[in-house]
């Protein structure tokens, strides 16, 4: 199911989107034309540039129809770049309702979307970075107000960090940006940088999930945060919305008549919030024509022999993950953590997981990277080993000693609550199997399966939780695509673990001027990360995607993103 998020491509840029269910090279990308029944001829992960979505020209599509689409979450909160509003159904709700700067290939490679943007270059001036951004005039939001320099000095004030009262996903390269002034016209602005961000096209970037929002919805601090409570009050894409219905779980989107770019080929979108575990159910009785199915094995063989089905596959920089909450009294001490970290088997889970799936088991051991990624390595010091004699050492120089079959200090017993979302079978195997494994060490866990609608909001986001299951789904921008998850400052670091170190490392990696000081810069940080053991990798998630086979130009995005005015049915 989705999140910041959520959260990811190296995995990295703008705001990283979590997923509940299972919601980051240089080869040619495939053809994403396939048979549902084919299998790979070898059980390898997808290389990062792959991407599966169908591919045909505008001419091929008919136009008209309306498409059916599942999201595992109805939201509160509609903003994307508001910390309660980073989860990945509200990010795929609103991705062809909000203004993006760049259009991003398979390979992760940013150009420009001329739509919003005519030119987008850096420069240096005065021994500074500056960014000059130059709007396409046609540009409005849908209140009819033009798009200009304004709403991007709006976007930096709200997310630039310097006033926490904006509860901001992510402030990763806007705290960086020392001014935006207006350039030759309202339709110019020009960002000056008071350090290097190398990443710097990930802001206002789809596939970074860093839209820009209107300036008139989140100027102070009471707008950013309520003005897309529960309503999507204006919007500048492709498409508006029709109706927003949290009684039937639906939001419905229609083609804008008031539009400037490509016509879209689709009359509507609608978005279905329902359980994870349901959507092949409805998927089969022709309910929905698209899902993000992820390693469920029942919903990919329920795709696999749907007739005019079609089974979208590609790898990309997404993992499932468990957030060890580093503020629960249990867990302040980061040697108990680690403990946890080498009590838990992840090449069991992740064959349990994972089996039937025509997918590698094969565990994570990077926060950052992901394995068929470049650079990617261990940098975990051990920690990532399954190693229960270790485990139990930890937790005895810790204080926390075995008392029958649970350990206990201070007379506390070791009870953890791990928070798993509802209708996510990931989820539920993932804490039966870890609740026997921690049993073994002396350690309880009590499971809490929470409402789909409110496993973020009222548990995650609230950091209400000693272990919580989910995915983390990366970009194609591995430095800054992370950071907000993993500093200590971050919006969405539910961890609420980091280190120094750590963000100096993510510092550094923005900032780097080519790839190779880029990537060792984010290895630093992740040796870091398995220090304070917030996150505990698990495997690489699959994008699996079920799809109706004369849907074109959608699937399995790997690093791309979807351009919605090309969505469409075959002929």
């Amino acid at each position: 199911m989705g999140r910041p998020l959520s959260h990811r491509t190296a995995l990295l840029a703008g705001l990283t989107a979590v997923s509940l269910s299972l919601t980051l090279c240089s080869c040619a990308s495939g053809s994403g034309r396939g048979d549902a029944r084919a299998l790979p001829s070898a059980l390898e992960t997808p290389k990062l540039t792959a991407v599966d979505i169908n591919p045909h020209e505008r001419a091929e599509l008919r136009q008209g129809g309306t498409l059916h689409v599942a999201v595992a979450q109805y939201s509160t909160q509609w903003s994307p770049i508001q910390t309660d509003g980073g989860e990945s159904s509200t990010i795929t709700v609103t991705k062809p309702l909000l203004p993006t700067f760049f259009r991003s290939d398979a390979a992760g490679t940013q150009t420009p979307n001329p739509a919003y943007l005519q030119d987008a270059h850096t420069e240096q001036r005065d021994g500074r970075q500056v960014v000059v951004w130059t709007l396409n005039p046609k540009a409005r939001w849908s209140d009819g107000t033009p798009i200009t320099w304004r709403d991007i000095e709006a976007n930096w004030r709200a997310l630039n960090g310097k006033d926490p009262a904006f509860r901001t996903g992510s402030s990763t390269g806007f705290e960086l940006v020392s001014a935006v002034d207006r350039g030759k016209d309202d339709y110019q602005a020009v960002m000056t940088f008071e350090r290097p961000f190398s990443e710097w096209q990930s802001m206002f970037n789809g596939a970074a999930n860093a839209p820009l929002l209107p300036a008139s919805r989140i100027a102070t601090p009471e707008l950013f945060n309520t003005s897309y409570l529960d309503a999507i009050p204006v919007t500048a894409g492709p498409f508006k919305v029709e109706k927003l219905d949290r009684a039937a779980q639906t939001v419905t989107l229609v083609a804008d008549p008031a539009w400037w770019g490509e016509k879209p080929l689709l009359d509507r979108i609608v978005f279905h919030a329902m359980l994870p575990n349901a959507m092949a159910a409805a998927f089969n009785k022709g309910e929905i024509d698209l899902f993000n199915n992820g390693p469920d094995v029942a919903g990919y063989q329920a795709v696999k022999n749907t007739p005019g089905a079609a089974v979208r596959r590609a790898g990309g920089p997404d993992f499932r993950q468990f957030t060890l909450n580093s503020r629960s009294p249990a867990l302040t001490d980061p040697a108990v953590r680690q403990a946890l970290f080498q009590a838990i088997n992840r090449d069991v889970i992740t064959r349990t997981d994972l089996a039937g799936l025509d997918w590698p088991t094969v565990i994570l051991n990077n926060h950052l990277l992901v394995a068929n990624q470049n650079a990617y390595r261990d940098n975990s010091l051990g920690l990532s080993r399954y190693d229960p004699a270790e485990a139990v050492r930890k937790l005895d120089a810790a204080g926390w000693k075995l008392d029958g079959d649970v350990r206990r200090k201070d007379g506390k017993e070791l009870n953890l609550r791990m928070v798993i979302p509802a209708g996510v079978t990931q989820a539920q195997n993932e804490a039966a199997v870890t609740t026997g494994m921690l049993k073994e060490v002396g350690v309880k866990v009590t499971t809490v399966t929470a409402n789909p609608n409110e496993f973020f909001d009222k548990y995650v986001n609230r950091r209400d939780f000693d272990i919580a299951a989910y995915s983390l789904l990366g970009t194609p921008f591995p430095a800054s695509g992370n950071r907000s998850n993993f500093a200590q400052n971050g919006g969405t670091n539910h961890a609420q673990a980091g280190s120094p170190a750590a963000d100096a490392a993510l510092d550094r990696a923005a900032a780097a001027s080519d790839a190779a000081t880029a990537f060792e810069a984010i290895n630093q940080a992740d040796g870091e990360l398995w220090k304070v053991a917030g996150v505990l990798p698990l495997y690489q998630r699959p994008q699996l995607y079920g799809a109706r086979a004369n849907l074109a130009n959608i699937g399995a995005q790997g690093l791309s993103d979807i351009v919605w005015e090309n969505v469409g049915f075959q002929k």
